[in-house]
């Protein structure tokens, strides 16, 4: 949802899954301090995605966190932002440039608990994951597969980026598979700037006019 300040007018945004539904959240501006109060949309449970109640990520961090006390650690002035799982420096640095120079804000995820606390708390514009993110097996990558069971509402949101050393670059067909928008091999990270400009553009066309109806019906 896109919050604006009253007092100073600057404008913010938060997934709406973020704040229990039929629950206010109050936090200061980040600009100028002054109290925001948020609701959360009251949503009807029998269109809620059984699968992601299931894959339930927060029920299974046992780090003690408390997202109560944190639940806008990561609310953002509004703008582009990418969230960037790759270990590899070398790989990670080429990626940073090309995303300083298109001006997005930039999040880099510590592993793949770090990623997954981040994506509670924000919903990112792109997000480019290697697809051996902090694990060994690429068939079992969890951020990945918490990407996968988002609902529509919360994906469609997002371009999704697979870094893989297994398939072909902007192959259609497996990034289907995957759930991801555009597959980019490790041996064409040199071409990132090409295809990323690409792809975004395709992705943007492809929901431009469904986000419009959605719109204009109120609904986001």
């Amino acid at each position: 949802m896109n919050i604006i300040c009253e007092k100073c007018q600057s404008k913010f945004k938060i997934a709406d899954e973020k704040i229990p539904a039929g629950k206010t959240a109050s936090f200061p501006c980040p600009k100028c301090k002054a109290k925001i109060s948020v609701s959360g949309k009251v949503t009807d449970k029998s269109s809620q995605d059984p699968v992601n109640e299931k894959f339930d990520f927060c029920k299974s961090d046992k780090s003690g966190y408390e997202p109560d006390e944190k639940a806008f650690a990561f609310v953002e002035e509004e703008g582009d932002t990418v969230l960037i799982c790759e270990e590899d420096p070398v790989i990670k640095n080429k990626i940073s440039k090309v995303l300083d120079i298109m001006e997005y804000s930039i999040t880099d995820a510590a592993n793949s608990r770090d990623a997954l606390t981040r994506l509670r708390y924000h919903t990112y514009n792109l997000i480019i994951a290697n697809e051996r993110f902090d694990t060994s097996n690429p068939d079992t990558n969890t951020v990945l597969t918490f990407l996968e069971r988002l609902t529509m509402s919360s994906r469609r949101n997002t371009c999704v980026i697979l870094l893989s050393s297994r398939f072909r670059t902007m192959d259609n067909i497996m990034a289907l598979h995957k759930s991801v928008n555009c597959i980019i091999n490790i041996r064409d990270i040199s071409n990132i700037d090409k295809i990323l400009s690409k792809t975004l553009t395709e992705n943007e066309f492809f929901f431009r006019v469904y986000n419009e109806v959605l719109k204009e019906s109120g609904r986001i």
